[in-house]
């Protein structure tokens, strides 16, 4: 197993390096310049040619390249070009800390809902729970999210009255309550069904039969040994699914006019801001490769054949 982690861990560093090369390429022939950004109706070519001469533009490309690269390790990514004098990581910084804590919070409902929802749908085949829970999932997952935050607004804000909307107080604010779900129903409806074809799966191999041939009583049969073997491919789509429920999650701060990085990213783009647009895809990209990272690491400890193989 520990030659396995170290063999993951160290492909880390390599994929960030393609990333960071991709997105400073993305910032230096991106349409427009970035010095007419900065300056505006005040451009001048006496102006403009000063600007890039001090922010070291005028620099063969793998030099900016490097000193971007070394800034970004440090967690610096430049002066934003529509805020001047702010740097990009005091602007980014809390809106990010808000955008996680969303987040976080839509994959655990996710996983605590859909895991158990496939599971108990696929014990229960062939009684009416199942094709109620299959069709309740297909469902779920073919409503887009601009589809559900509403439906969910006039049902429990406007009729019901029970949790107010827009804006963000943290995690256990009572306005995280709709904007959470909303990122997480979809979440919830991919990993349930699929939590149940994989239960499905086990149940039909033949160390399950075996098992109960010994004698073991239902109950261990049905959590230790299929449950366990179900849940790893639940485990492998779980870091697939991160970069789906980010996207849904920036179109849902919209909605619910949460403080995050959604409405931000989208008016760095209008203004052509590139230090801000390419810190949020290093900081992005960085995020899905960790994560699929800790999944990786994840599917190691829970399947011993992997262990084995790679011991080996």
């Amino acid at each position: 197993m520990l030659i396995y982690a170290i063999k993951r861990i160290l492909w880390v560093p390599l994929v960030m390096l393609v990333i960071a090369l991709m997105v400073f390429i993305l910032g230096i022939y991106g349409p427009g310049d970035p010095v007419e950004v900065i300056l505006g109706n005040n451009y001048t070519e006496e102006l403009a040619e000063s600007l890039r001469e001090k922010k070291g533009l005028n620099d063969p490309v793998f030099v900016q390249y490097f000193r971007y690269l070394s800034d970004s390790i440090k967690g610096d990514f430049g002066e934003s070009y529509k805020y001047p004098g702010k740097t990009v990581s005091e602007l980014l910084a809390p809106k990010l800390v808000v955008s996680a804590k969303l987040f976080i919070v839509s994959i655990l409902i996710s996983t605590i809902f859909g895991i158990p929802l496939g599971f108990y749908a696929a014990i229960k085949q062939g009684t009416p729970i199942d094709p109620l829970v299959v069709s309740l999932t297909l469902i779920i997952y073919a409503m887009p999210v601009f589809l559900t935050a509403p439906f969910l607004i006039i049902i429990f804000a406007l009729e019901l009255g029970w949790v107010p909307v827009s804006g963000w107080g943290g995690i256990f604010d009572s306005r995280s309550i709709l904007p959470a779900i909303t990122v997480g129903l979809p979440g919830v409806a991919v990993i349930a069904r699929l939590m149940r074809a994989s239960t499905l799966d086990v149940l039909g191999q033949e160390f399950i039969t075996f098992a109960k041939a010994k004698g073991v009583s239902r109950r261990d049969v049905i959590y230790k040994h299929v449950g366990k073997n179900a849940i790893l491919p639940v485990v492998t789509v779980l870091g697939l699914s991160f970069s789906g429920m980010l996207g849904g999650a920036l179109i849902v701060e919209l909605i619910f006019g949460i403080p995050g990085v959604a409405r931000f990213a989208l008016d760095a783009i209008f203004s052509r801001d590139y230090p801000i647009i390419m810190a949020l895809t290093l900081i992005g990209t960085a995020t899905l490769v960790i994560a699929n990272l800790i999944v990786d690491l994840l599917y190691v400890l829970l399947d011993p054949r992997i262990r084995y193989s790679n011991d080996n």
